[in-house]
């Protein structure tokens, strides 16, 4: 195995000793991070579910950067009346670090707004306002009468500081306008037509847009997917019901095959992000709410206006590699990482140096735990990224996912869903792409498959270190690129809330 695969490999350590947490009681957890900590469940608009970062394998985009951050998870497409906005009062941002500080150099901020448009019918000669988020066949929003209800966001690009740096609006290309929108959720067969036109009506919303301070535009894409993540969901959380060392009888489903969820994505010229210094950038998402939140006892016919805000934001959800906050967190550490900074991690330290998971499946299934303490190789890969590979020239320990931007794309067909570890050094762990199982993955580093690589420099540990090493472990349910589309925004058009 090549030394970029070390690399990836101890990211995904880092991720699996979150599963370790969960299987000592943390129920409340869902996939890569749904749900994962005690306040987010009362927020599930601004619950941050999975976080990618990669080079553009679209041919042709090779010199762009896609950043995904999925929100209000576990959705069932037939979820209406109202379905599915984004919250209007909350701050959803995507940050980038590019000099290996710890902080933000660029933040993309978005801001969603509900239009009520008080659509009516006449009935029995009387203007009648309709109950519904729509009304008849759409083939754009705004362009039926019937439509009820219009979701639009606008973008700003904050370098320096989230808060005090020099903030720029980004536009569309075709007319210069700062003001986006989100296509309505998949509401069902009758209403788009079919799989087909609502994937039509949903691409009219990809926009290609002008970045200030970039020389080539990006693109933009806000709407609902079908849920990317892949996992044995009931099975893992219940003490890892399932056998990771073997085959499993009838074999383990994607408890997330029936979900959609609400998808940022951004498409951004590597040149405008990563400097010239470093090739190495490290990401992440989160969601913000203002500090005070008063709810108006007699809300008016604005959606915008049901509830009265004050205060500063106040970041309540974080994710940048996936698993972290969900598995490796402890319970009563789960909201203080959601609103703590990349620059404050050395507090979390413990979590990563003495992971539970190993323990458990030593425990469970009679395979041997590395007995290296503490877990040098996962503080390595979790904090720094590895040195030639993924590793900013001047790091400063840190959680996030962190993208070597001069290793080109592997294409979509020639992916392998094990990343770094299958010698794809495109994948995860350096950054991650939507066909990458991270949960195989992360239990593989968690057992000490790194500690087999036999580089004590770069990893404190050797093979005789390394327990079950490099065995096989899964949990049954497999991910790849065949799954996804091999185009921006590369997730799959949502699942329809009622079929033909």
């Amino acid at each position: 195995m090549s030394l970029p695969s070390k690399v990836a490999v101890r990211r995904m350590a880092v991720c699996t000793i979150a599963l370790a947490a969960g299987f000592n009681g943390l129920q409340s957890a869902k996939a890569s991070s749904h749900r994962e900590a005690p306040f987010i469940t009362t927020s599930p608009k601004v619950d941050a579910s999975d976080f990618y970062m990669f080079r553009s394998y679209e041919p042709g985009r090779s010199d762009y950067l896609t950043v995904i951050a999925n929100y209000l998870p576990l959705q069932d497409a037939y979820g209406g009346p109202n379905y599915f906005s984004l919250d209007p009062n909350a701050l959803y941002e995507i940050h980038i670090d590019n000099n290996g500080d710890a902080k933000e150099d660029l933040t993309f901020q978005f801001r969603f707004k509900n239009s009520l448009k008080n659509a009516t019918l006449n009935v029995g000669g009387q203007q009648v306002a309709i109950p519904l988020v729509h009304g008849v066949g759409l083939t754009g929003v705004g362009s039926s009468p019937l439509v009820n209800m219009a979701e639009t966001y606008a973008v700003d690009v904050v370098r320096g500081d989230r808060r005090k740096g020099t903030r720029a609006a980004i536009t569309n290309t075709a007319g210069g306008g700062a003001i986006f929108t989100k296509p309505l959720d998949f509401i069902g067969h009758k209403t788009f037509g079919s799989d087909t036109a609502y994937e039509a009506y949903a691409r009219q919303y990809l926009y290609t847009v002008n970045i200030p301070g970039c020389a080539k535009p990006g693109r933009v894409f806000v709407g609902q997917r079908k849920d990317p993540f892949v996992v044995a969901l009931g099975k893992a959380f219940d003490q890892f019901n399932l056998n990771p060392v073997g085959p499993e009888v009838g074999g383990n489903t994607d408890d997330l095959a029936d979900k959609n969820v609400t998808a940022i994505g951004l498409e951004l010229p590597i040149e405008c992000v990563a400097t010239s210094a470093d090739p190495v950038i490290g990401g992440w998402t989160t969601a913000s709410l203002r500090q005070a939140r008063l709810l108006d006892p007699a809300p008016g016919s604005d959606p915008n206006t049901a509830e009265r805000l004050g205060g500063a934001w106040t970041q309540v959800s974080r994710l940048g590699m996936p698993l972290v906050n969900e598995l490796v967190i402890g319970l009563k550490d789960k909201d203080r990482f959601n609103a703590s900074k990349p620059k404050d991690d050395a507090q979390f330290a413990t979590y990563v140096t003495n992971p539970t998971l190993p323990t458990v499946l030593q425990a469970l299934f009679n395979v041997p735990a590395p007995t290296n303490f503490p877990r040098l190789d996962l503080v390595n890969a979790f904090l720094t990224g590895v040195k030639g590979v993924n590793q900013p020239r001047n790091v400063v320990a840190s959680e996030m996912l962190r993208l070597n931007t001069s290793i080109a794309p592997t294409p979509s067909a020639t992916q392998k869903n094990l990343g770094v570890l299958a010698g794809d050094n495109a994948g995860f762990p350096n950054g991650r792409r939507p066909g990458d199982d991270v949960v195989d993955a992360e239990l593989r580093v968690a057992m000490g498959v790194l500690c087999t690589l036999n580089n004590k420099d770069v990893f404190g540990c050797l093979p005789a270190d390394a327990g079950a090493g490099s065995a096989p472990l899964t949990d049954g349910a497999t991910v790849d690129a065949r799954f996804f589309e091999a185009s921006f925004p590369y997730l799959k058009a949502p699942l329809a809330g009622a079929r033909n």
